[in-house]
C-alpha cells in the first residue's frame, strides 16, 4: 500500500506541474517564500478547547468559552508553540454572522496574547454528515471525534442550491479580516473527498478558492494534500495554493519520502496534521526532522477532551477506559502533562 501511494504521489507531481491554476491567480513561488521567511520556524497544534465536542460548541455564543481558551492557549505558549489550526464552521455563522465574526476577533484577542498566530480552516470532509445549531451531544465514551462535523456536510457539499451561502459565508469572514497580521493563512478545505465523497466535493473546493481569492486578503490560502492517491483533488490543490500544506500520520521515513516529492515544487510547506504515537508518528522522531527540513509542524491536538482524540480513530475502546498510549494530545484538561520527554523536546526545539 506504501509502494502505491508512492506511485500516485510521483502522478499527482507530474499532473500538478502541467496543470493551470483555475481559481484565481495563487501567489509566486517568491512571494510565498518571501511570506515565508517573514516567520519564525511556524508550530503548534490543531486546537478546540477541551470542553468542546465539535466546531459548533466552540463557537456557538452560549458555549464560546474564552476562560478555557485563554488557559489552554497559555500552556501551548509554554511549549514555545507560535500557531493553531483551529475549525470554524458555517451554521455558526448562519446563525448569527455578527457574533461569529465578534467571537472570531475576541478569540484572536486571546491568541495574540500567548503569541499565537492561527490558521483558520473553512470546510471539512471528515466525521459526521449532519450538524444543527444548538446544544451539541455528549461524546461516545471511547471514540474519536464521535461528535465532529463535516461542513457543510452530505449531501450538502455537492448540492449547488447551497453555494451562494456558503459563498456569503467566506467572502464576509475572509474580507472582515482580510488585513488582520494575526491571522497566519486560512486553510480552506480540511482533506476534501473524504467520508467516501471522493471527487465529488471538487467543484466546492474550485468555489472556494475563487470566492477567497476574491477577498484579496494579505494571508495566503491554502487546502491541504492528505491521501496521495486522490490525483484530480490533489493536483488541483496544489495548483492553486500559495503556500503548499500537507497531513502525514506516517512513519518519518514515509513521511521523508512525502517531503522529497513536494519540496520539488519550490514552495514552502508547513504538515497542518502529524502525530499519531501508535502509528510510529511521534514528537520524538518527526519534529526535529520537520525543523531540519524548514517545514512547519502542526501537530493533532493539544488538550484531552471531549473529542476524545486521545483514543485511535479505529480502535475505540467503548467502555471509556485510558488507552495504553494516548493517540494525539498533549495536556490533560487540568495542565498536567501528559509525557513531560516530548513536552522537553518541543521546548528544546522552540529554544524555550
Amino acid at each position: 500500500m506504501r509502494i502505491k501511494h508512492f506511485i500516485a504521489a510521483l502522478l499527482l507531481l507530474a499532473v500538478s506541474l502541467n496543470l493551470n491554476a483555475q481559481s484565481g491567480i495563487p501567489w509566486s513561488a517568491e512571494r510565498a517564500k518571501q511570506w515565508y521567511a517573514q516567520h519564525p520556524w511556524i508550530n503548534g497544534a490543531n486546537f478546540i478547547p477541551s470542553n468542546a465536542v465539535n466546531q459548533l460548541e466552540m463557537w456557538q455564543a452560549e458555549t464560546f468559552d474564552p476562560q478555557t481558551i485563554d488557559r489552554e492557549l497559555g500552556w501551548a505558549e509554554s511549549l514555545g508553540f507560535n500557531t493553531m489550526r483551529v475549525y470554524l464552521h458555517s451554521l455558526a455563522y448562519k446563525q448569527d454572522p455578527s457574533g461569529f465574526k465578534g467571537r472570531i476577533g475576541r478569540y484572536l484577542d486571546i491568541a495574540e496574547r500567548h503569541h499565537i498566530k492561527t490558521i483558520f480552516v473553512f470546510f471539512d470532509d471528515c466525521w459526521n454528515k449532519v450538524g444543527f445549531v444548538g446544544k451539541q451531544p455528549a461524546p461516545l465514551p471511547g471514540i474519536h471525534n464521535s461528535g465532529w462535523l463535516q461542513d457543510p456536510g452530505d449531501p450538502a457539499h455537492k448540492e449547488t442550491e447551497n453555494f451562494p451561502a456558503l459563498e456569503k459565508y467566506v467572502k464576509d469572514v475572509m474580507s472582515y479580516f482580510a488585513k488582520d497580521k494575526r491571522i497566519l493563512l486560512w486553510d480552506l478545505y480540511n482533506e476534501p473527498g473524504n467520508s467516501g465523497k471522493l471527487e465529488s466535493s471538487l467543484p466546492l473546493l474550485s468555489k472556494v478558492f475563487e470566492w477567497a481569492r476574491s477577498a484579496n486578503t494579505d494571508q495566503p490560502i491554502t487546502a491541504g494534500l492528505w491521501r496521495w492517491d486522490f490525483e484530480k483533488l490533489n493536483a488541483f490543490q496544489i495548483a492553486n495554493s500559495d503556500i503548499i500544506t500537507y497531513h502525514n500520520y506516517e512513519a518519518p521515513e514515509w513521511h521523508k519520502r512525502v517531503l522529497m516529492l513536494l519540496e520539488t515544487h519550490d514552495r514552502p510547506l508547513i504538515c497542518t496534521e502529524y502525530m499519531a504515537r501508535t502509528k510510529n508518528s511521534t514528537f520524538e522522531n518527526t519534529m526535529p526532522m520537520l525543523k531540519e527540513q524548514k517545514v512547519g509542524a502542526i501537530n493533532w491536538g493539544l488538550v484531552a477532551g471531549k473529542t476524545n482524540t486521545i483514543y485511535a480513530w479505529d480502535t475505540p475502546l467503548k467502555d471509556g477506559s485510558q488507552p495504553k498510549d494516548w493517540f494525539h494530545d498533549i495536556f490533560w484538561p487540568d495542565g498536567r502533562i501528559y509525557r513531560s520527554a516530548e513536552t522537553d523536546l518541543i521546548k528544546k526545539l522552540n529554544n524555550k
